[in-house]
């Protein structure tokens, strides 16, 4: 979505026409590689996740923090959604640990430990729309680049006390497919069964997996709903008439 100005436009205007109280997480992968190509500074993957040195941890925050969110939050203030944008440092909202090293070295990236809901709950209470970065900080005071899944499904379970709380991935598919070939193939329910099914069949797999269980550790921890859909169908999917629900 963040790659294409007119499918942004279009999510954006969606978004901010939601009424109910509403948090934007953001990712900016691709801008992110692309800047740092120009920067003459590699990107490194592996199994599709970052490595972040400190080179890269540099692009990722100026990326992240600023050219993408602060973006967003001006799009979104044009359409009357008074936005702040954010990243895990601010406010002390989102607290990370640096990710030990096993047998990959993944360099600045954290894994989040504590959500300040109390504080999110301030901002929205108070009107606003936070709109969060993929970036966090440790105790040390180090910032780190942080997957955007986790983070939104670590914000809903941490809102879930006080809020009956929605997790909606939106993306570049229709939902959850059955035959990646087919856009239209969308699973319409997905339980922790039918879901081990899928994995085993080799139907679900490779990136969708990590989105899938953090989707199920939400609903486990609290969140009462977890829908995936693509970023145009956002108010239908809000409404139930789009893309994969996900169930117990």
């Amino acid at each position: 979505m963040l790659d294409s100005p007119d499918a942004c436009t279009r999510f954006l205007k969606s978004f901010s026409q939601l009424q109910n109280n509403k948090i934007l997480v953001h990712g900016g992968g691709k801008i992110a590689t692309q800047m740092a190509a120009q920067l003459s500074i590699e990107t490194q993957m592996v199994d599709g996740r970052r490595i972040t040195d400190k080179a890269m941890l540099d692009v990722v925050t100026m990326v992240y923090g600023g050219l993408v969110n602060k973006n967003l939050v001006a799009q979104l203030q044009s359409l009357q959604c008074n936005a702040l944008g954010l990243t895990g440092a601010d406010a002390g909202i989102i607290r990370s640990v640096k990710r030990p090293v096993k047998t990959i070295d993944y360099g600045y990236v954290g894994d989040v430990e504590e959500v300040r809901s109390v504080v999110l709950k301030t901002f929205i209470e108070a009107g606003l729309v936070p709109v969060i970065a993929p970036l966090t900080y440790s105790q040390e005071g180090m910032l780190l680049n942080t997957n955007a899944d986790t983070m939104a499904s670590a914000t809903a379970v941490g809102l879930a006390n006080d809020f009956p709380t929605s997790l909606i991935y939106c993306f570049e598919k229709k939902g959850v497919l059955s035959d990646p070939e087919n856009d239209e193939s969308v699973i319409p329910v997905l339980n922790p069964d039918s879901y081990a099914a899928y994995k085993a069949d080799g139907v679900i797999y490779k990136g969708m997996i990590p989105k899938l269980d953090n989707a199920f550790a939400a609903l486990k921890q609290g969140v009462s709903k977890v829908i995936i859909c693509h970023a145009d169908d956002l108010e239908k999917a809000v409404s139930g008439n789009a893309g994969t629900t996900l169930v117990l």
